[in-house]
């Protein structure tokens, strides 16, 4: 097999975290609407939306309204960070230390690193336990194994078919959560007293608004690992609107899904809810949003990787990752993912609102920083070509330098 950066899809990606020469860029915008719209319909997304009436105890009008002004605005910033990508060329977390500094970017850069072990296993434990659900002989354990394999296979060959596979996805999960939402509503029917189940209070609205919000803005700190192949002369208005409605519509449409089986379907999990709510075509259903999660957890993983390949850049003077050291550290980051998904999927839903919790008291600051330095200080001039200098003490580094 020819391995080649420029290579079709099936091939291997060589870069990691290096600056992508101008000259290799390839990619449009509408390719980012894909990525975000398809990488979005997933379980977790489903579940997400089902907190704002089981958690936060809204009526179905109510939740919706949360949600959407959560998704609306922290849609933004996830797409401000998008627009990054083209003109720098570099992961986000490697555009980061523009900002932070080489040291001074380690913690922020090591959160980066839990929340994508924490929500890739949040994932993981859905994906095995939807397995379970249409086919009980295989165990959740055995599940969650399949779902990590599908996101390692992605990972390993990295950028193109992470883009191919959400791609893909696009299509397939939009139609069957299309066919969701009309067996729902036209075929099963909704309870007389669905409108009127729960109410309206300010603290819950809040809390919808909040992790619809927190949902826009955990992409943040990789978006741009996915616009950083792009021309650089892509218009950056192309780039914010493709990521911004691609990622709106991915996200909101399964969120507003999981308040309807909740508020349809009171008293059980979502998963459950499912089963009850869309009949005979559930196992079509569960199957397609299972792989939906190993497309999304496929992206986690790869960012995830990028991010430790940064920290120990930072560390290492003079080591430039390449296509083996993103592999290694997959399989072992994967590896601790599937260990806390085995061990923790008891308690899901707690730890799960737990994690997204924490995740608003670091991601907000975080991006207020990253977005005020690249727009109104820096304006986006940064010495990318100097990144690498960072490593080497002995090399004399600019100013505003990546590093």
């Amino acid at each position: 097999m020819k391995i080649s950066q420029n290579s079709s899809a099936e091939n291997l990606e060589l870069s990691t975290i290096q600056p992508i020469p101008r000259d290799k860029r390839h990619g449009r915008p509408r390719d980012l609407f894909t990525i975000w719209f398809g990488s979005n319909i997933m379980l977790l997304t489903i579940i997400t939306g089902a907190m704002a009436v089981q958690i936060f105890h809204l009526s179905f009008l109510w939740a919706l309204a949360g949600l959407l002004i959560g998704s609306l605005i922290g849609g933004v910033f996830m797409a401000l960070h998008s627009a990054q990508g083209p003109k720098l060329g570099v992961p986000q977390m490697v555009q980061t230390k523009g900002q932070f500094g080489s040291y001074g970017s380690v913690l922020v850069v090591s959160i980066v690193v839990l929340m994508y072990i924490g929500f890739t296993a949040s994932s993981l434990v859905l994906g095995g336990q939807s397995i379970h659900q249409i086919y009980s002989p295989v165990s959740p354990d055995i599940g969650i194994a399949i779902v990590a394999a599908l996101s390692l296979w992605a990972t390993i060959f990295g950028y193109r078919i992470i883009h191919t596979y959400a791609r893909t996805m696009s299509w397939i999960s939009g139609t069957v959560l299309f066919a969701a939402f009309v067996w729902i509503f036209w075929v099963h029917g909704l309870p007389d007293d669905f409108f009127s189940r729960n109410g309206f209070n300010a603290a819950g609205f809040l809390g919808a608004v909040s992790i619809a919000a927190l949902w826009q803005l955990a992409y943040a700190p990789y978006v741009s690992d996915y616009s950083r192949y792009m021309p650089y002369n892509t218009n950056d208005k192309s780039v914010f609107y493709a990521s911004y409605f691609g990622c709106i519509l991915g996200s909101f449409l399964p969120m507003v899904l999981g308040i309807v089986i909740v508020c349809a379907a009171p008293g059980g999990d979502v998963l459950q809810g499912i089963v009850a709510l869309t009949g005979p075509i559930a196992p079509v259903v569960i199957i397609v949003f299972a792989l939906g999660i190993a497309a999304t957890n496929s992206m986690m993983l790869y960012c995830g990787v990028l991010c430790t390949l940064t920290l120990g850049q930072t560390f290492i003077a003079g080591w430039y990752p390449l296509a083996r050291a993103r592999i290694i550290t997959a399989i072992v980051t994967l590896g601790i993912e599937m260990a806390i998904a085995v061990y923790g999927q008891d308690n899901f839903l707690v730890n799960y609102t737990n994690f997204i919790t924490i995740l608003l008291y670091v991601l907000v600051p975080w991006t207020a920083i990253n977005l005020v330095d690249y727009y109104l200080v820096a304006h986006g001039e940064y010495d990318v070509a100097a990144t690498v200098a960072c490593t080497d003490t002995s090399t004399p580094v600019p100013s505003f330098v990546i590093c």
